[in-house]
């Protein structure tokens, strides 16, 4: 079997030291009203943020950390609505901090106000995409003319020369409009696409919930546009058990489908993107997955400096006003059990695929309380998988490579 290329992707450095990728909630305030919004965003801002010196201050910790900095993402509600968005960008570009921000799709989101951003020093954007037409996405967004405004601000970013992740979150009121959401993507052109799979908080509690086996089918769907279009998951790290598994059965010539039991929602997915053309064309490398969890490469800050795991993690491990991040992160119990693969219950704790998967520990809590919890959204059985032997070979090469910090 050919394990030259690498089916999952280790994180550079030690995940218990620093995180890859730093996500800081600027501000609750949006003028959107979003059915599954994690923040439950309101109209005006809250004057317990963090003010532009706090704000300063966080990118230094950031930068504490170590070169180079990890990723720091300013999301909100609408970081927009903050008139030091520009300033912020500026003093993490000074410091070496790469920052990357992710509006609402608003009209604020003008190829001017852009042009700003670029030059002030952002490294990227990312943008949300929920529906393939104007109907699916503004009603999932709940205010008419986002779509159009969405599609208006992509084009000027790309057009600027930026970077731009689109994001779509992947629910039942979509489940069968993915395919045309990646043809999408597609056509205008993206650094990546990622599916994000619900966490029940918020107001995302009121949405309905996909099956493990509707997960599964479309898990593999977007393993299979990923020869199409740059594409990741997001609170869906059994994605990572299915790239494993498919390069197991890719090398030994089975038919994926047959071998783990895919459902007609995946026959569906796939009969769409073939008619959508996704299936052929120009054939990129695939991306594999990067191993990283909540409190494993990933922190959340809130708009008040709390600290957490995940922003769909709302356990709290300190605050940046009181303690540094780097401290927060590298040593309270929270962030160090969510780094220990063995204190995974049920499934989890059970499957061969627990070091480089885990679940989505926000899900887990969402659904039992229960961060340590099995991940709800998860089909698989653990040793099922019938190529054990490629399958160990595999995994094992995996381990080394983690063990050697590629």
């Amino acid at each position: 079997m050919n394990t030259a290329a690498h089916a999952v992707r280790r994180q550079r450095h030690d995940a218990g030291e620093r995180p890859f990728i730093v996500i800081w909630e600027s501000t609750r305030a949006c003028p959107l009203a979003c059915l599954h919004c994690r923040a439950e965003a309101v109209p005006d801002r809250d004057p317990r943020e963090l003010d532009t010196a706090a704000a300063k201050d966080l990118l230094h910790q950031v930068a504490g950390f170590g070169r180079p900095a990890p990723l720091f993402v300013i999301t909100g509600g609408d970081p927009f609505q903050r008139p030091d968005l520009t300033e912020l960008i500026t003093h993490g570009r000074e410091i070496g901090v790469r920052v990357a921000v992710s509006p609402s799709g608003t009209p604020t989101v003008t190829a001017e106000r852009l042009r700003e951003l670029r030059e002030a020093g952002a490294v990227g954007l990312s943008l949300s995409l929920d529906g393939s037409t104007a109907d699916v996405h503004d009603t999932f967004r709940g205010v008419p003319g986002v779509f159009r405004w969405t599609l208006d601000a992509w084009d000027a970013a790309r057009a600027l020369g930026m970077k731009v992740q689109i994001n779509t979150t992947v629910a039942r009121h979509n489940l069968h409009d993915l395919p045309d959401i990646v043809h999408l993507v597609a056509e205008h052109g993206a650094m990546l696409w990622s599916a994000f799979f619900l966490v029940p908080t918020g107001r995302g509690r009121q949405l309905g919930v996909l099956t493990a086996a509707e997960t599964e089918d479309v898990l593999n769907f977007v393993y299979d546009v990923g020869l199409t279009v740059p594409a990741k998951t997001t609170e869906a790290h059994h994605f990572r058990r299915v790239a494993l598994q498919r390069r197991v059965l890719e090398d030994a010539g089975d038919d994926h489908a047959a071998v783990l039991g895919l459902g007609s929602l995946y026959e569906e997915l796939s009969g769409r993107a073939a008619e959508l053309g996704l299936d052929t064309g120009a054939r990129r490398v695939r991306r594999p997955p990067l191993d990283v969890n909540a409190g494993r490469g990933f922190v959340f800050i809130s708009h008040t400096g709390t600290v957490h795991p995940s922003g769909f993690l709302p356990l709290g491990a300190g605050n940046v006003r009181e303690t540094p991040l780097t401290e927060i992160y590298r040593t309270s119990e929270l962030f160090t059990g969510l780094r220990d693969a063995d204190r995974l219950g049920g499934r989890c704790g059970a499957c061969e695929f627990r070091r480089v998967c885990g679940g989505s520990r926000s899900r887990a809590y969402g659904v039992t309380g229960d961060p340590y919890a099995e991940e709800p959204w998860c089909d698989y059985r653990p040793g099922s998988f019938p190529r054990r032997r490629e399958l160990a070979a595999l995994l094992g090469g995996e381990e080394n490579r983690g063990r050697q910090g590629h």
